[in-house]
């Protein structure tokens, strides 16, 4: 993982917000999976914002849109916001 990375977790009712901070690459991605595995089930919503973002490299991008496509409908419930959302928002 990039060694700046982190994910701050907060809940409010049936959403989960995750805020990541540094740089985005595939480690990093792996993170965000896990994490969003680990704490995003039993919520509505889970919104990742991607404002404290410094670097969002092409790799990390696409590990994480290769993990969540193979957990399909899943994961339809992420919304990406802040300054980098077009970037980090998967197709």
């Amino acid at each position: 993982m990039a060694s700046n990375f982190r994910i701050l977790f907060h809940e409010k009712k049936d959403s989960l917000h995750l805020k990541l901070f540094g740089d985005f690459d595939g480690n990093s991605a792996h993170e965000l999976f896990n994490a969003i595995l680990d704490r995003g089930f039993g919520f509505y919503q889970i919104f990742i914002d991607t404002n404290e973002l410094n670097t969002i490299h092409q790799f990390g991008r696409d590990v994480l849109q290769k993990k969540l496509g193979r957990s399909n409908k899943r994961f339809n419930k992420l919304v990406f916001i802040g300054k980098n959302e077009q970037e980090m928002t998967l197709n």
